[in-house]
């Protein structure tokens, strides 16, 4: 297999000439015989036992050479490719135009990688987000574990206020009929939810135990139920119950109750420990994704729509594997959405289009900065994937190629060295 000529069409396209020697097609046509030939029958011979000659004279030379050319246009096609120093990323058109028993030639249009630019990603002004942890913090992280502890109880003397759990029992009428589904007993609410449609929950604050009363309500006009929407409704009440959460007192018994420590100041102590770690680390994130979007910005160059598609199907793939985890797949997510793989898909674009000019900078930068991993860099890859993934390292090694492995590390480094030259306000 040998490239011929490669030629810029357009921008981002390539036309590619690639001829396959005739060793290599008449291997391939001589294993496209053995599968297919089970298949044809020849009149004297059992089936799949005539001779190729036979089958070749009855049906014609070129009977296989179809099935043989599809057989070695992949690995062709990658040869000269990379031969041309050709980063494919799809092949759009695929054709022969010669072919004999001594091999073929065949032409192929395919889109590439693009060449960008990339400047001024040293020296990248970003403002951290403060780690400081103030007393305030430790108050409501304290809140939310009493929260978390609360029990409801019983009140029997004052009215329903926001924040309160009622028990009711409740039925709706539209034009002084009862409608569908809008009826229930002893049902628990939580006033200021929002649970239900706008003005419900409101008219219940104010009202006590014991309480009949009639509100007056008006359904959204998006409302799910064709027959409600936008219409005027009436729901009869009647509160059974008024509950509200009493929450724990923090003192030394409340600490040891939810936590290791003894006193309140150690549990405080160990508190703003948690949340300073907590700080720190959204603090990165945000970090990062400020520099990300810094190195985007900075982004020049025509990126092929396809590699875009690409990443988002990849994205998209993931998301199912994801929903298969959970029992679920891409076909039951679109119905309970509403959606179809069109829309999931540009769901998904402006993302991918992120991660894609991310990745074409990094690796931009990479090349510019001579960035390359060192082999105790790439055995370290190896040992934390074959960790993750409970393999030996080795088997990772056949699964994942260490290029691949290079060109991630080399990504990863870049990023690296964008962030340690940053000047963090």
């Amino acid at each position: 297999m040998a490239l011929k000529s490669s030629n810029l069409t357009e921008t981002n396209t390539y036309e590619v000439e690639v001829e396959v020697d005739g060793a290599t097609f008449m291997a391939a046509v001589d294993k496209v015989y053995k599968k297919e030939s089970k298949k044809i029958a020849v009149p004297g011979f059992r089936k799949g036992k005539a001779p190729r000659a036979i089958i070749e004279k009855m049906y014609g030379a070129e009977v296989f050479y179809d099935d043989a050319m599809q057989d070695c246009y992949p690995d062709a096609l990658d040869d000269a490719c990379k031969a041309a120093d050709l980063k494919v990323v799809t092949v759009t058109n695929l054709e022969a135009t010669e072919v004999s028993k001594d091999g073929f030639t065949f032409k192929a249009t395919v889109i590439v990688e693009p060449e960008i630019e990339i400047k001024d990603y040293k020296g990248i002004e970003v403002e951290k987000l403060s780690t400081e942890v103030t007393e305030e913090m430790i108050d409501e992280e304290i809140d939310r574990v009493r929260d978390r502890n609360s029990r409801m109880v019983t009140v029997e003397d004052r009215a329903a206020e926001n924040g309160d759990t009622v028990v009711i029992d409740f039925e709706g009428f539209c034009d002084g009929e009862a409608f569908e589904g809008g009826k229930a007993e002893e049902y628990n609410l939580e006033l200021g939810s929002g649970n239900f449609i706008p003005g419900f929950e409101e008219q219940i604050v104010g009202h006590n135990t014991g309480d009949e009363f009639t509100i007056d309500v008006k359904f959204p006009e998006e409302y799910q139920a064709e027959n409600l929407k936008g219409k005027d409704a009436q729901f009869k009440i009647k509160l059974h119950e008024i509950k509200c959460k009493e929450l724990p007192e923090v003192d030394d018994d409340f600490v040891k109750d939810v936590s290791e420590k003894d006193t309140v100041a150690e549990y405080r102590d160990e508190l703003k420990e948690q949340i300073a770690k907590r700080l720190e680390s959204e603090s990165e994130r945000d970090l990062d994704d400020k520099l990300t979007n810094a190195v985007i910005e900075k982004v020049e160059g025509e990126i092929p729509s396809q590699m875009i598609d690409n990443e988002a199907n990849q994205m998209i793939r993931e998301m199912d594997m994801r929903l298969r985890q959970q029992g679920m797949d891409m076909n039951t997510y679109m119905q309970y959405t509403g959606m179809n793989a069109d829309s999931v898909l540009e769901m998904y674009k402006p993302e991918a289009e992120r991660r894609v000019k991310m990745r074409l900078a990094l690796e931009k930068i990479a090349e510019l900065e001579n960035i390359k991993p060192t082999e105790d860099d790439i055995k370290a890859e190896y040992d934390r994937m074959a960790e993750a993934y409970k393999m030996e390292a080795d088997k990772v090694k056949e699964i994942i190629p260490e290029e691949s492995v290079k060109e991630d590390l080399g990504v990863q480094l870049a990023m690296k060295l964008v962030k340690d030259n940053a000047v963090i306000k």
